[in-house]
């Protein structure tokens, strides 16, 4: 879920098994204008859907609804075959064989869609696509016919929950997303206990990667970008990964591990240059480890992201910011309030502002005063009639009495 994964140039890359960071998209230029209602000022050539699937689901995690135009936009950006790709600048031609459509957007609109509701036509179209593009051994790669990586096969996982399918269900060839999860943990050896690769290299070895890791562990336990946090559990890598709750364990064992060794932050580096904080693989690996249930060393990050991360979220834009709440809602951290910062507000001003809160019409108040008038004003006719029915009932009695 890291924003640079995406980049559709991260399709390139799965070919040859190796994630490294993609180019920055550029930012427009004076004369090149965007739809007004999309998140973000950059040139969403690579990265339109992910972020804006993205912004729409932060949103609806803090109680926001987001602008009409801004869903409606998204919408019209699904292929007629069900896919998603970056970027449609028009929406109304039609998609074809140069359509750049990929798992991982088509997997963040689904999650987005199916999170705000009213569109199950279209999730589920999107789920039939990404379910008709399902590779031999269960699992995702970034394009269609790619080879699997743990971050997509996660996403999707993500997706399918999210959608109401269960993910251990759908297979092709007999292999569940699972399965091919699987094959890509590592066994509790060495230095990378419990890690998951992003993709086997060309002579099928494994190595560990956090970023592959932090979406592993949400894959294998099945769970989105949205979360709450697990039952509390000590993350240790004890055996090998035979299921898929194993493998969730030693991955969080592992991002609990590489945490503690970065002061509690992860790191990231180009070829030839430095180790740098790694921002958006913290708050990935926030979210995985609450749910775990690794609370403990989840709110150690949170607290780092809190201190660390305003100049790279204004940077990242709306898609930084969604991760950064995510990683909050997790935790349990109040993302109004992230070290000083409220990045809600800082979310929204990247695109249009949610829809306000319904206010109840000068008629839907006088409707209820009146309904309430009428009512008491029934209530007390009722007791009146039962009263006088009593009164019967004791005036008859007493007659008999009497007589």
């Amino acid at each position: 879920m890291n924003v640079r994964r995406s980049a559709a140039v991260l399709a390139a890359v799965t070919v040859i098994g190796a994630a490294t960071p993609a180019v920055a998209a550029p930012s427009p230029s004076p004369s090149q204008a965007f739809p007004s209602a999309l998140y973000g000022d950059k040139d969403p050539k690579f990265d339109g859907v992910w972020r804006q699937s993205l912004a729409l689901l932060a949103q609806d995690t803090v109680g926001e609804k987001p602008a009409a135009k801004s869903v409606e936009w998204l919408v019209r950006q699904q292929c007629a075959d069900g896919g998603f790709a970056p970027y449609r600048a028009d929406p109304a031609t039609a998609c074809d064989a140069k359509t750049m459509v990929d798992s991982n957007q088509t997997a963040a609109a689904v999650q987005a869609l199916a999170a705000l509701g009213g569109h199950d036509a279209v999730a589920d179209k999107a789920v039939g696509w990404l379910k008709s593009v399902q590779n031999k051994d269960g699992g995702w790669g970034y394009a269609p016919g790619g080879p699997t990586d743990a971050n997509s096969t996660s996403v999707v996982i993500g997706a399918l929950a999210a959608a109401g399918a269960k993910p251990d269900q759908v297979e092709k060839g007999g292999k569940s997303p699972y399965d091919a999860l699987l094959k890509l943990a590592l066994p509790c050896s060495g230095d990378d206990d419990g890690a998951f690769a992003f993709q086997p290299d060309k002579k099928g070895e494994l190595t560990a990667n956090a970023d592959a890791t932090a979406a592993g562990v949400l894959g294998a336990l099945g769970q989105g970008m949205v979360v709450e946090a697990g039952k509390k559990s000590d993350a240790t890598c004890t055996e090998d990964p035979s299921t898929p709750q194993q493998a969730a364990a030693n991955g969080a064992a592992y991002l609990t591990q590489t945490l503690a060794k970065d002061d509690d932050h992860l790191t990231s580096a180009l070829a030839g240059s430095d180790p740098q904080p790694d921002h958006g693989n913290t708050a990935d690996a926030v979210v995985a480890l609450a749910a775990q249930g690794d609370t403990e060393q989840a709110g150690k990050a949170v607290r780092w992201l809190e201190k660390n991360s305003a100049t790279w979220a204004e940077q990242g834009g709306p898609a930084a910011y969604a991760q950064l709440i995510f990683a909050a809602h997790a935790t349990g951290t109040d993302p109004r309030d992230f070290g000083g910062t409220d990045l809600v507000k800082q979310l929204i001003a990247t695109g249009p502002a949610p829809k306000a809160p319904e206010q109840p019409s000068a008629t839907d108040e006088k409707d209820d005063s009146e309904s309430g008038f009428f009512g008491v004003w029934w209530y007390v006719g009722v007791c009146l009639v039962a009263g006088i029915g009593i009164g019967f009932l004791f005036t008859g009695r007493k007659k008999r009495q009497q007589s």
